[in-house]
């Protein structure tokens, strides 16, 4: 296998449950191991996420997990997933369901430089920026 870049998300509890969303909006194969399913018996830790492979039928993979009562959960900031291409209609359909419950921090819409374009916060606490552009030739 060649190397890859895929984004590495952790949760504060509710891996599982982004993790089962991402599924629905992208389709795909979703691999969870829990943190009892490798050892761990005491709980709260036993039963979250210690890992969770999203590969999507659009050939997109989506890793996470929660993090363990030991360890301080810090929410991701200062970055973004970022979704771009020229299947507007795939495009549109991830971005309503991705900010479906959450929040529109940049309304889908034609930008200057001619792409359409739109950032969002699911209903996890992930910030997504999608772009569509014009096919190309």
């Amino acid at each position: 296998m060649s190397s890859r870049l895929n984004p590495y998300l952790t949760f504060n509890g509710d891996a599982r449950q982004a993790m089962e969303f991402y599924a629905s909006v992208f389709g795909g194969d979703l691999a969870l191991s829990t943190f009892g399913d490798l050892g761990a018996t005491d709980p709260p830790d036993a039963n979250l996420v210690m890992h969770a492979m999203l590969e999507t039928d659009a050939g997109y993979t989506i890793m996470a997990s929660d993090v363990p009562s030991q360890m301080e959960y810090r929410p991701m900031a200062g970055s973004s997933v970022s979704l771009s291409g020229d299947d507007a209609n795939r495009l549109r359909g991830y971005w309503e369901r991705l900010s479906e419950g959450g929040s529109i921090t940049m309304p889908m819409q034609k930008q200057a430089w001619g792409d359409e374009f739109g950032m969002c916060v699911d209903r996890f606490g992930v910030p997504w920026m999608v772009d569509i552009s014009e096919p190309r030739g």
